[in-house]
């Protein structure tokens, strides 16, 4: 078959064929796959106006754009089939019921709580768990996910139940996503003197969406002005319907505050799970779960919270959770605890990371330090490669000239205590609209306090630094402020998000808008050697203002336009403006053509508000 040739380049043609690629490819990964040379595709894609060279990260689209124009179907690989490509290259198997039917066990039901901001999801986990964590949070807002296991009883026997409690303000839309992904019940928490509310929609939108079962607590019955039956009206329109009205929903009216009701609520919880899940996992195996979060501790280093979701995970086990590894120290559980062994369902804190895990992150038990070591390189080059893709815009050879034009661009770095927060704010930061012709850019974001290197970044990419509930250090705080780097601290997200719309607003060039000021009509036109031509005029609506911008008009068509009014008085008198029903002398700059029976039109650019 003849090769193409796109811009006199020959390449081999495709005859369909699919080619997969990971995300953030370059065209020397293309090339190999297709036995072409690298160099050809760069002149190709500049043929078809794409600028790239052969070793940068490229977008999706550059490469089905290429592979289109080539005749093969390029497939950009999904993060989760490279991840189970990358396993399989080390021959590990990943899926909660891997094994025999024989090998399966029972586990507890993993439970999320979800609900609007102050419908009490706190307050009802402190009940159940008899622990005060509401006072500690910034503003009455839980800013992170936790993880807790509590044993109830149920027919004469003692069954555990694991909670995971996912923050209710808007900003932590991903975070209560996430946490609606690695759960079994949804419990959807409503204030019985509020009814629903917007996060109460986009927390069961979230639960539907993950397909768990919901059961719905209706809290703060003992306020007044309750009403538990409108809740239950108000939650037919999103398809959760009462047992008592012939739905398969089950309510528990309950009083977090008072503690009532609070062992209906886990009863429901578990018959739930009895009728709708086969809760079981195998445990004689390699432990593997998700990171529900994860901090850096000043004494202990990466701490991260993990669920066990299949095996059992032991201390001196080799683990890596997204691109972080390393040996498994020490084991808490939600008390402070010392354990060994955590079972399937089973939340604990691991201590021996070498990195912070990302806050939803899978975990996974390896043989060895080293091959743990080795999926975790892969994964970080992997998640490199595919930021610097979608960071890097295209460039075509059209709007090469505007690309190269200053453009106002907002660069942040986000410290934070733990990366679930971290994550969080810059996906709420990212959403904020302001305008095509300013941009946010976050360069950078980690967990823990600022150092001297986020500082030194900053000062070489112009940026304002974050933090999240942490602090700069000693060192950090003077080399800011010699070079002054702005640093800005927050402890409750939507302070800072509110500040940052401002800063970027602030950014913007302004827009401004024509206000017309008057009219008046030309009633003598008279030449001096002085002054030149002069209008003699009655103004006859609005004000007439020395200085302001006029345009003259003949037969309601404008004769000429952006006129200064350089000169005005009212008989011999220089002055600033006149209103509409006296008659005025003025020039329009060195403009002659004017005419008996003209009008001049005056206006003013004010800058206009953005909404």
């Amino acid at each position: 078959m003849q090769a193409p040739s796109v811009g006199g380049v020959r390449l081999p043609k495709g005859r369909g064929e699919t080619v997969k690629l990971a995300r953030g490819a370059s065209l020397t990964d293309f090339a190999d796959k297709i036995n072409a040379n690298p160099a050809a595709l760069v002149q190709v894609l500049f043929h078809l106006g794409e600028m790239v060279t052969s070793t940068q990260s490229v977008s999706d689209e550059i490469l089905e754009l290429l592979g289109s124009e080539m005749n093969y179907d390029v497939q950009v690989v999904s993060p989760e089939e490279e991840d189970r490509e990358l396993l399989d290259s080390f021959s590990i198997s990943y899926g909660e019921n891997a094994g025999d039917e024989d090998d399966l066990v029972f586990r507890p039901p993993v439970v999320t709580v979800m609900g609007h901001v102050d419908h009490g999801k706190t307050r009802l986990l402190d009940t159940i768990r008899n622990a005060n964590v509401r006072e500690g949070e910034a503003g009455g807002i839980t800013q992170h996910i936790g993880a807790y296991q509590v044993v109830t009883e149920l027919e004469g026997y003692e069954r555990p139940i694991t909670f995971i409690d996912t923050p209710g303000h808007e900003a932590f839309t991903a975070m209560r996503a996430r946490g609606a992904k690695s759960t079994d019940i949804a419990v959807i928490v409503v204030a019985a003197d509020d009814g629903v509310m917007p996060q109460t929609v986009e927390a069961i939108n979230h639960a539907q969406a993950a397909q768990v079962p919901v059961v719905v607590a209706v809290n703060k019955i003992d306020k007044e002005g309750a009403n538990p039956a409108k809740i239950r009206q108000q939650l037919t329109e999103y398809n959760l319907v009462a047992e008592e009205y012939g739905g398969d929903t089950m309510f528990v009216d309950i009083s977090a505050k008072q503690g009532t009701n609070i062992d209906a609520l886990l009863e429901a919880i578990l018959l739930t799970a009895d009728a709708s899940l086969d809760l079981r996992a195998n445990p004689n195996m390699e432990a593997q779960g998700i990171a529900i979060e994860a901090h850096l501790d000043r004494g202990r280093g990466p701490v991260a919270t993990v669920l066990v979701q299949r095996g059992t995970l032991r201390v001196g086990d080799s683990i890596v959770a997204g691109d972080a590894s390393g040996r498994v120290r020490r084991m808490f559980d939600e008390h402070g605890g010392d354990i060994v062994e955590a079972y399937p369902s089973r939340p604990v804190q691991v201590i021996g990371f070498t990195s912070v895990p990302g806050a939803g992150d899978t975990f996974l038990v390896v043989d060895e330090d080293r091959v743990a070591r080795q999926i975790a390189d892969r994964r970080r080059a992997r998640e490199r490669n595919a930021e610097l893709a979608s960071r890097r815009k295209r460039v075509s050879l059209e709007d090469l000239d505007a690309a190269l034009k200053e453009t106002n661009t907002l660069n942040l770095i986000i410290k934070g205590d733990n990366s679930g927060t971290v994550e969080a704010l810059e996906d709420a930061l990212m959403k904020i609209e302001v305008g095509d012709d300013v941009e946010l850019r976050v360069i950078h974001r980690g967990v823990g306090g600022i150092t001297e290197g986020d500082i030194n970044l900053a000062i070489a990419d112009n940026v304002i630094v974050l933090g999240f509930n942490v602090r700069a250090e000693g060192k950090a705080t003077e080399l800011a402020n010699r070079e002054g780097v702005e640093i800005r601290y927050y402890s409750v997200i939507y302070q800072a998000i509110e500040e940052m719309e401002k800063a970027l607003q602030g950014m913007l060039k302004p827009e401004f808008e024509e206000v017309e000021l008057g009219r008046a009509e030309v009633r003598e036109v008279f030449k001096s050697s002085r002054y030149g031509t002069i209008a003699g005029c009655l103004v006859q609506s609005g004000i007439i203002r020395r200085n302001a911008r006029g345009r003259l008009l003949r037969d309601s068509v404008v004769i000429a336009d952006n006129l200064p009014i350089s000169s005005l008085r009212r008989f011999k008198d220089d002055v600033v403006e006149v209103r509409d029903g006296f008659e005025c002398g003025l020039t329009l700059g060195n403009y002659s053509d004017i005419k008996v029976g003209d009008v001049v039109e005056t206006f003013e650019m004010r800058e206009k508000a953005r909404s």
